[in-house]
């Protein structure tokens, strides 16, 4: 399985801190926020990293990490011209992917406990994809999962009535189908090509499994849950996950 973190977008929920930088160069704890996902997956055992960010800062992404060498990992980069949304930017790692699986893990989540035990259950899963839902207060900002004793019946984006609290965060798995699920959606109202009509295409070929991750976990693309996510990485004092 290969990894692939999306570290794009303009930030402009952080700005001015995102006129200087991407968002994902941003310090969490005492590392760069795009630390954070690397580690995750080298401790996942997934060394072989696409990272896609924006034309901007794709200067400063690779001054920051260089060949992943220093974090265990061999890194490769792919720009995203333009903000079109989550699975725009997941369709420039076709050719990296090379039939095989992927973990997604977009550059902004902070997720305090490994996330090991979900990976070896994609790893384990037959066929399809696999995301990872977290109960939240403020469900209307993700994508929220409406579900039965088993599975995932829908994801509505955006809600602003949300069925339940689980929020669908920013990890997924997905299988070789997907790049085929991605030049058969369109856009969405607001223009951009949304993982949400991803995930829930899977839903309709019943391929889409779920976890429900019961450590502390935060985005960090407002400036309050950037503060929330330097806190979670203060806490574990920036260890090596594993």
């Amino acid at each position: 399985m290969k990894g692939v973190i999306l570290a794009g977008g303009k930030g402009t929920r952080l700005y001015p801190l995102t006129k200087a930088t991407n968002k994902h160069l941003l310090p969490v704890g005492r590392e760069p926020m795009i630390f954070h996902p690397i580690r995750h997956l080298v401790g996942c055992g997934i060394d072989d990293i696409l990272v896609v960010t924006s034309v901007d800062h794709m200067g400063d992404m690779v001054n920051c990490l260089g060949s992943g060498t220093e974090l265990g990992c061999s890194l490769t980069y792919k720009v995203q011209d333009g903000a079109l949304g989550i699975a725009h930017a997941l369709a420039l790692a076709e050719g990296f992917a090379a039939g095989g699986r992927i973990c997604v893990f977009l550059g902004d989540n902070v997720f305090r406990d490994s996330i090991r035990p979900i990976v070896e259950r994609f790893r384990q899963q037959a066929v399809g994809a696999r995301v990872v839902l977290k109960s939240v207060h403020d469900p209307e900002r993700y994508g929220v999962a409406a579900l039965d004793e088993k599975h995932i019946l829908e994801i509505e984006e955006k809600p602003q009535k949300p069925k339940t609290s689980f929020a669908v965060v920013g990890l997924y798995f997905y299988d070789s189908q997907v790049f085929d699920i991605i030049r058969g959606i369109k856009p969405s109202a607001r223009g951009e090509f949304e993982i949400t009509a991803v995930n829930n295409a899977y839903i309709e070929r019943r391929q889409l499994e779920y976890d429900i991750y019961a450590g502390a976990w935060t985005d960090a693309g407002t400036f309050e849950s950037l503060q929330e996510a330097n806190k979670l990485m203060h806490e574990t004092a920036n260890a090596i996950l594993s």
